[in-house]
């Protein structure tokens, strides 16, 4: 998984002065943008040619900005979302591979949530601010091996004979097991890091979630790095 990792920032590294604008793009029917705290989209520059289940862009970034990430799901159905940033999953801080099985955000036919940092339980999470590789909370598990990407997966729901119940209540999540913190704080990194881009480890906010019941496909129908 490692390699496929590596794959995804090679692409991204070889977008260079091709790079074009683009306000919007379609993953399969899901909307990811990067958001700043002003509510304004941050400026991308897509990679051409990366198939309409695929998409790699350049993101523009400010070291020590806040930022959140924002999915809308533009189909009829309900679908989970594995969200990774810096190639940890945001709710359980776990390393992703953007599989089926790992912890995922779900949302409701035609809506759209913002995701503003990693979950630290039911109803906080820690706020995403763009750093460098030594102040990351990637770089707390000393894990560097997705650094500066923002990873989506999205999944449709697997048929099942009876529906489940769920609310709209608010933004779900689907998860087996218990959240999970980070060993300590970004400040206790390897320093020695280059200053390659990442993300840190911010500020409490309040960020209410319930445990809803969603069973995913095996394969992820669009896939989003930024």
């Amino acid at each position: 998984m490692k390699n496929k990792w590596r794959a995804g920032l090679m692409a991204i590294a070889l977008l260079g002065s091709s790079a074009v604008w683009a306000q919007r793009f379609d993953a399969g029917g899901v909307d990811v943008e990067v958001i700043s705290d002003r509510g304004r989209p941050l400026s991308r520059y897509p990679l051409r040619g990366g198939g309409s289940a695929v998409y790699k862009a350049y993101v523009e970034a400010v070291r020590g900005q806040n930022y959140s990430v924002q999915i809308r799901n533009r189909t009829s159905q309900r679908i989970g979302v594995v969200v990774a940033v810096d190639g940890r999953n945001i709710i359980s801080g776990d390393r992703s591979h953007l599989r089926p099985d790992e912890r995922m955000y779900v949302l409701a036919p035609y809506q759209q949530e913002s995701y503003e940092g990693w979950r630290t339980g039911k109803n906080r999470v820690n706020r995403f601010y763009f750093t460098d590789a030594g102040d990351s909370y990637s770089g707390a598990w000393g894990d560097y091996s997705a650094m500066g990407v923002i990873a989506v997966a999205a999944f449709r729901e697997a048929e099942r004979s009876q529906p489940q119940p769920w609310s709209q209540e608010g933004p779900g999540y689907s998860d087996q097991r218990g959240l999970r913190r980070a060993p300590s704080s970004a400040e206790g990194a390897p320093r020695s890091m280059p200053a390659e881009p990442g993300t840190g480890y911010g500020e409490s906010e309040r960020s209410p979630s319930r445990r809803v019941e969603f069973d995913p496909e095996r394969r992820p129908f669009a896939q989003v790095f930024l």
